[in-house]
């Protein structure tokens, strides 16, 4: 079984076991509720603790995690193997090509990001478990987070930045945020729509070039509602280019053109990591046609970064 070990700080001396896990260590509710049910789940040099006592400077706090082990699936022959940008003992990044669900459902069964993640880590002898920390669309390519253990979901999200590319229908300039809250589409099962009553949505923008009737942007996203950027830019009059279940054109290119091409976040193995992956190429022969330059998401990145800071 795993365990987890935390020093507590002069600064959290007093404090609970449950300030201290579900505060500076990141440990969410639903992780603390099933390390309390385990034997010897929490415990300080030994001993047992419950989420109401009380640390002291100094004390190792340790945290067991339960043992997990995905069911092993059977990838169909052709499936594309695993692109692993990064990894360390906490933390994966892979490159999700498009036409690629993170899940099993109707319509595919097989072929699905977990079936070749786990296919790639029986391979290598890890641990066979699957916690994606977010979603893409089956045709959004680029950066999806998966962490190798429950702690890491738990604790690693609320660190993690994101750039997005996307070329837009229409021309524009300048840079904004977009805040309308997305639901569903009423009479439909899987499309979104702005609605007054939608869960709360923020999209930041900022246009890079435009070319053709088209318009290059990168997005930072507060939010990670469905189809969140989708739906946000198609509610602008500025659908995706090849987005054609939100108004967009398939004239350029066959899919959506939204490319998740860098990230940022803490692992809890090696710290402050960041992930960069290039545009697949049929997004990058689109900005080719379209006479658009090649987004550079670092650069994009520290850019916002540089804009939050002169803000505050």
């Amino acid at each position: 079984m795993q365990q987890i070990q935390f020093l507590v700080p002069e600064a959290y001396d007093g404090v609970s076991v449950r300030g201290f896990l579900r505060g500076p260590c990141r440990v969410s509710a639903r992780l603390l509720a099933t390390c309390k049910r385990l034997p010897g789940g929490i415990t300080v040099a030994g001993a047992a603790r419950i989420a109401t006592d009380h640390l002291h400077a100094g004390e190792i706090l340790t945290l067991r995690l339960p043992v997990e082990q995905d069911t092993l699936p059977i990838s169909p022959n052709g499936a594309p193997p695993l692109d692993v940008l990064y990894a360390d003992d906490a933390m994966v990044a892979v490159n999700k090509p498009a036409g690629m669900i993170l899940y099993a459902r109707a319509g595919q069964l097989t072929g699905t990001l977990r079936d070749v993640a786990l296919d790639y880590f029986r391979a290598h002898q890890e641990p066979l478990v699957f916690h994606p920390l977010y979603r893409l669309d089956r045709d959004t390519t680029g950066v999806v987070l998966l962490a190798r253990d429950r702690y890491a979901a738990s604790a690693v999200p609320e660190t993690v930045q994101k750039v997005y590319g996307a070329v837009c229908e229409g021309t524009f300039s300048g840079s904004g945020t977009i805040t309308k809250p997305i639901g569903p589409e009423p009479g439909s099962k899987v499309r979104q729509c702005v609605r007054a009553d939608g869960r709360p949505a923020v999209t930041h923008w900022r246009a890079l070039a435009s070319a053709k009737g088209h318009t290059l942007v990168v997005c930072q996203l507060e939010t990670g509602r469905t189809h969140q950027i989708r739906v946000h830019m198609a509610s602008c009059g500025h659908p995706l280019a090849g987005d054609d279940f939100y108004g967009g054109s398939r004239e350029w290119i066959a899919r959506q053109a939204l490319h998740c091409g860098w990230a940022a976040f803490r692992s809890p193995d090696a710290g402050p990591v960041t992930v960069e992956v290039p545009l697949p190429e049929d997004f990058q022969n689109l900005l080719v046609s379209l006479q658009l330059p090649t987004p550079h998401f670092q650069a994009e990145a520290q850019r916002w970064q540089t804009e939050d800071k002169a803000q505050k």
